[in-house]
């Protein structure tokens, strides 16, 4: 005997979803890999828990721990990496990925995000006093070779963090930028962190500016895509990362004199690949390769992020260039996903700002909002569900969409680095 439409709906609204049986979730598509021997590597840092919000920014496909590509695809190349993804720079679309959304450990493609943080905050011919503590860095750790009391432009400053990944360069950066005080390295890194959540990179928390392993620092391959987006529609990071030799000037100081050296571009991206538009490189022990790269060909813009990877067979960025080739195969308004912008994440936050202000207190009944309910869901709105559903688990199913739909709308906001 069927159950009256009153009594089905008092069923549904009286049914803790919690209790609701979940629809079996997709299996994870395994990402190509090399058959490599695995190497010996430290024990991966405990991550934050999945948040199903954050998994879904950028899209539904994206919330995936394993391989998406668009139907019909091509096979994306066999590699290394932990997490990659590939993305037009000036639409947005996300034309692949393995586990987007996936925290890893940057190393010093970190140093991406204190530029897109300070690069137009500070006068590239501002000249710097380099102190003590700018050389507080791990020993053996990737420097550019500054010297306490020497005097560099800002310019060479930003050289010898993106051609040497020069851990001393990023302390001054981070020092000047953030007042210039003691305080200063601390400043710009929690600038950095809300660039991050700006730009709708949810995973991202830096800890320190150069990207030198810290407790609880992480990002993802979506994050560093939309951070490697800002930095290389900059035209002053361009020419900086583009760069393929740079001069140190000769120092003088009360207790050392040392003479000028030339230092040179790690990334080997721009001199091996047609139409690079630069990236940056990094490697601590425990984060493994990481590497974030652009190129221009055919009139499209590509940004490549890789993180997790071993140099064997392949090294970052040669792994980088394999995922470009791929991405530059497919056809122009191939996409998986799309990478938010700052304009979105704003709006969506104003949006939700105005909602949870509207919305009543805790246990306090508003309108015709049954109490107890999940929040949002009015009486009407469970009426409409009952109508068109026929079973509490096509109900839950329903919710995770809205929560989805609303996640797009709204993304939520230690070792040898060089």
């Amino acid at each position: 005997m069927r159950r009256p439409l009153a009594a089905l709906i008092a069923g549904l609204l009286a049914t803790p979803l919690f209790l609701i049986p979940a629809p079996a979730a997709a299996a994870d598509i395994p990402c190509p890999k090399p058959k490599v021997a695995a190497p010996s590597r430290p024990p991966r840092p405990a991550v934050p828990a999945d948040d199903p919000a954050d998994l879904a920014v950028g899209g539904d496909a994206l919330a995936t721990h394993g391989l998406v590509v668009p139907e019909g695809s091509p096979k994306p190349p066999a590699i290394t990496a932990s997490t990659w993804l590939v993305a037009d720079l000036d639409t947005g679309e996300v034309l692949g990925a393995c586990d987007p959304h996936g925290y890893q450990t940057p190393a010093s493609v970190q140093k991406t995000l204190l530029a897109a943080t300070a690069i137009d905050q500070l006068d590239p011919k501002q000249v710097v006093t380099v102190t003590r503590g700018d050389l507080d860095i791990e020993p053996g750790s990737s420097a550019v070779g500054l010297i306490v009391g020497g005097k560099y432009p800002i310019s060479t400053l930003w050289l010898g963090l993106l051609l040497n990944s020069g851990n001393d360069a990023a302390n001054a950066l981070a020092r000047v930028a953030g007042g210039g005080g003691k305080d200063g390295v601390a400043n710009t890194v929690a600038a950095m962190n809300a660039l991050a959540a700006s730009l709708g990179a949810n995973q991202t928390h830096a800890v320190t500016p150069s990207g030198l392993d810290g407790k609880g620092q992480f990002t993802s391959a979506y994050d560093l895509a939309l951070i490697g987006r800002v930095c290389l529609n900059n035209a002053d990071f361009r020419k900086y990362a583009l760069t393929r030799t740079a001069q140190m000037p000769a120092q003088k100081t009360a207790s050392r004199k040392v003479g000028g050296f030339q230092f040179q571009n790690e990334n080997k991206l721009i001199y091996n690949y047609p139409g690079a538009l630069g990236g940056k490189t990094g490697f601590t022990q425990l984060a493994r390769h990481s590497y974030v790269g652009g190129a221009e060909r055919g009139g499209r813009r590509l940004v490549v992020t890789v993180l997790g990877a071993e140099a064997r067979p392949l090294r970052g960025w040669e792994q980088g260039a394999k995922l470009l080739d791929w991405g530059f195969s497919l056809p122009k308004g191939t996409s998986v996903g799309n990478l938010v912008t700052p304009e979105e994440v704003a709006a969506a936050q104003a949006t939700t700002d105005a909602g949870e202000a509207a919305a009543p207190a805790p246990g306090e009944k508003a309108g015709n909002t049954r109490p107890g309910a999940p929040r949002g869901l009015s009486v009407a709105a469970a009426i409409s569900v009952a109508v068109v559903l026929t079973a509490a688990p096509l109900l839950l199913l329903l919710t995770q969409r809205r929560r989805r739909r609303l996640s797009r709308e709204m993304p939520r906001s230690p070792s040898r680095a060089r």
